[in-house]
């Protein structure tokens, strides 16, 4: 029997109506796929990052991360919790590494070398995965690896003995590579009660962000202070250099009081005995009349260059994470040059730059790139990459620096860091008391930069820096040599005896 024509589905093609709702689920495909990539290629950032999309935080707290390593040993861990997001950060001596570690929270994620190495003690770098493109088509992760970090553990445990119950810093570093051996700052917080991403977790976060004492605030690297009397390792440098001095035993022609140029403010001494003194009396006993005359005669541009060799008014490091920048002022008249050059009015510095700067003077001139991670490994410990030789500059020549180190070790054999001496040691410093507040009406800050070589040493082995905000002294008695100077000691011992 033959069927009509319109009923003959046997034909090529079938009729109309099927061809086009063929044609209809093919633009149907087309169109599902076009969105499919479009979701996948071009939005998938915009769906990562948002934050109803937990898959990437739920892997990447799905396996421990790697740790930070001290002295070949680890200061973090990890603890299962067995939920979704499973593993949560611990900290071995939180307190005392928090300035150097940082956080690693659920919830408000990382900082400092948790920030920096996240890659490393993740697993997300390519660098841990033999096959990393075999990796990025799979989706898989390698184990997350270690950091090792340059961190002297004794000279950090003295350290932080040492401010325990104060408020300030620590920064100690080896001159000869810019090895950073401690960092510390007080008062300081436990990153484990950051961790997690419960109540716990969101108390101890509003309870430290409350805190006026700021314990979350790295004060070794990421803040700034008058150096006071410390700075005048770089003022006696740039006279040195710039031929203004040329005998350290030879009077300087520096008046007590010393009349502030185009001012009637007068600049006095905390002691007697500064009247013309020469340059090592002057810096043994830190006379402000002195420096500050011979910041004026060294004159702006020469002192503006010589702060910059010592690291001020540069690009600020990374050690890996940034360092706040330490600055001299560049467009001062002689009044504010003479203040700058005693390290007050607009000049500022952080500890690990006045580290650095004690460094300088026991390196024969050199500023060392200072740095913190030696190594980072697989977790299988093989090394992924290795710290290598870091830059240095010529902040002084040799000859001058053999002289400041001269006079550093007069301060501390018997002018005002008799503090920080070490029986069978050479050791060199330089005191500071820093005003600061409105009308200088804070607790000034107490100051000592050192050096130490031991008997058996070739080179010196250690610079430090030391700061304290509060010492508990009568105004009249704070001092770096008294308050901040046994700090310094401890932490130069720990090193020596290493």
């Amino acid at each position: 029997m033959n069927l009509p024509r319109d009923l003959d589905h046997t034909r090529p093609g079938g009729t109309p109506a099927v061809r086009r709702a063929a044609a209809f689920c093919v633009l149907l495909l087309v169109a599902l796929l076009a969105n499919a990539t479009r979701v996948q290629l071009v939005q998938s950032d915009t769906y990562d990052d948002n934050p109803a999309n937990r898959r990437a935080s739920i892997a990447r707290y799905a396996r421990p991360r790697g740790d930070i390593l001290v002295g070949g040993r680890p200061v973090t861990g990890a603890k299962d919790t067995r939920e979704q997001l499973r593993y949560e950060r611990t900290y071995a001596d939180g307190p005392m590494y928090a300035p150097v570690t940082g956080f690693s929270s659920q919830a408000y994620g990382t900082t400092l070398l948790e920030h920096t190495e996240d890659g490393v003690l993740a697993g997300t770098d390519p660098l841990l995965s033999p096959l990393p493109l075999l990796d990025g088509l799979t989706g898989a992760r390698a184990p997350g690896g270690d950091v090792a970090t340059t961190l002297n553990r004794a000279a950090q445990r003295a350290a932080y003995a040492g401010l325990y119950g104060r408020k300030g810093a620590v920064a100690a570093v080896e001159p000869a590579t810019g090895r950073i051996l401690a960092l510390v700052s007080a008062p300081s917080y436990d990153p484990a009660l950051l961790s997690g991403n419960g109540p716990a977790a969101a108390r101890a976060w509003a309870r430290l962000n409350g805190d006026p004492d700021r314990p979350m605030l790295n004060r070794a690297v990421r803040q700034t202070y008058p150096p006071g009397s410390t700075f005048k390792v770089v003022t006696a440098a740039a006279a040195l250099e710039a031929g203004v001095v040329s005998d350290l035993d030879a009077p300087t022609d520096s008046p007590d009081p010393y009349r502030l140029p185009g001012t009637t403010t007068f600049l006095t001494n905390e002691g007697a005995g500064c009247a013309d003194a020469s340059l090592r009396a002057a810096f043994e006993w830190s006379c402000n009349t002195v420096f500050a005359r011979l910041g004026v005669r060294v004159g702006v541009d020469r002192m503006v260059a010589a702060a910059r060799a010592f690291g001020f008014d540069g690009r600020s490091p990374r050690v890996p994470f940034p360092v706040a920048p330490s600055t001299f002022d560049t467009t001062s008249d002689k009044a504010q040059l003479a203040l700058s050059s005693i390290g007050q009015y607009n000049t500022r510095a952080t500890p690990l730059q006045m580290a650095m700067v004690a460094a300088a003077v026991a390196d024969g001139g050199r500023v060392r790139t200072p740095y913190l991670v030696e190594r980072t490994t697989r977790a299988g410990g093989t090394t992924v990459s290795a710290a290598g030789p870091r830059p240095a500059r010529q902040a002084m020549n040799p000859m001058t620096a053999r002289r400041m180190r001269e006079l550093m070790t007069d301060v501390v054999r018997e002018g005002t860091g008799t503090n920080a001496a070490i029986p069978g040691a050479v050791v060199g410093g330089k005191t500071g008391t820093a005003q600061h507040g409105v009308g200088n009406s804070g607790t000034p800050y107490a100051w000592f930069v050192s050096w130490a070589q031991g008997e058996r040493d070739a080179v010196p082995r250690v610079a430090v820096a030391v700061v304290v905000e509060d010492a508990d002294d009568d105004r009249g008695d704070i001092s770096g040599g008294g308050d901040a100077a046994p700090v310094a000691r401890a932490v130069m011992e720990a090193v020596l005896r290493s």
